[in-house]
């Protein structure tokens, strides 16, 4: 059946069309992208945080997204302002990100918790995720839920969702049709309603509960009507993405 970590990675690889461009970040993004160039997705183009784009490693997987296994058998090496620019001039539709906390509209703190001055933990901070929050046009979160994570209010603001509701990205000055896409937790899946933004259960791992979607957050999660089970990993799922990571790196 898979631990919980599998069926994430293999719910976000799902989500991946065949021909687009995705931005790939280190740990589950990047195993997610990888197990769908090697399932559905052989044309989807990778491009690494790092500079790399159009990667296809035959090796192991690559630990985190500057090395060089990231450039094998790709199209070019570039920069990280390279690849950046790339989602500037709108040539990257799906981008991946993680995060320490997330609100109800999908904004992301990867920064500090607690207070800025006297904080209980240092982050990495945005790295490239304020630019892909803002210029992909859709972005896939996957992390952890519970109530320390689903957040009222984040800490520090590192990568825009829907800020504070609809319409509040286009006054920011963000590009119209982008924003956060879907949040893929042990729980379940979920997307962001188009008239409020607010973050919404779409699918539920089974296993999970429509009581464990709102006992692991701070904040009201709605319920789609049409909601439904996400479609359990197949054996041949769970063989490949064994096979990518055989050392348990990310799914142990």
């Amino acid at each position: 059946m898979g631990n919980d970590t599998e069926k994430m990675i293999i719910a976000a690889s799902r989500l991946l069309p065949k021909d687009a461009a995705v931005y790939v970040g280190t740990g589950m993004p990047l195993l997610a992208s990888v197990l769908a160039l090697n399932t559905h997705a052989p044309d989807l183009l990778l491009v690494y945080e790092g500079g790399g784009v159009g990667g296809k490693p035959t090796g192991r997987l690559p630990i985190q997204v500057s090395e060089s296994l990231t450039y094998e058998n790709g199209v070019t090496v570039g920069s990280m302002d390279y690849v950046m620019s790339l989602a500037q001039a709108g040539w990257i539709r799906y981008g991946f990100l993680g995060g320490a906390q997330i609100d109800q509209y999908g904004n992301l703190n990867t920064t500090v918790i607690g207070d800025w001055e006297k904080p209980k933990v240092r982050l990495p901070g945005s790295g490239g995720g304020a630019d892909i929050a803002s210029l992909c046009e859709r972005t896939i979160i996957i992390m952890g839920q519970d109530k320390r994570k689903f957040v009222n209010r984040l800490d520090f603001l590192t990568s825009p969702g829907y800020l504070q509701g609809p319409g509040r990205r286009e006054e920011a000055g963000l590009p119209a049709n982008t924003g956060p896409y879907r949040v893929i937790t042990q729980i379940g899946v979920y997307g962001f309603a188009e008239e409020t933004k607010k973050m919404t259960l779409l699918q539920l791992f089974r296993g999970y509960t429509l009581d464990d979607v709102q006992a692991n957050s701070s904040f009201p999660i709605e319920v789609a009507d049409d909601w439904s089970y996400v479609d359990p990993p197949t054996e041949a799922d769970l063989k490949t993405l064994r096979t990518l990571d055989p050392d348990g790196i990310v799914i142990a």
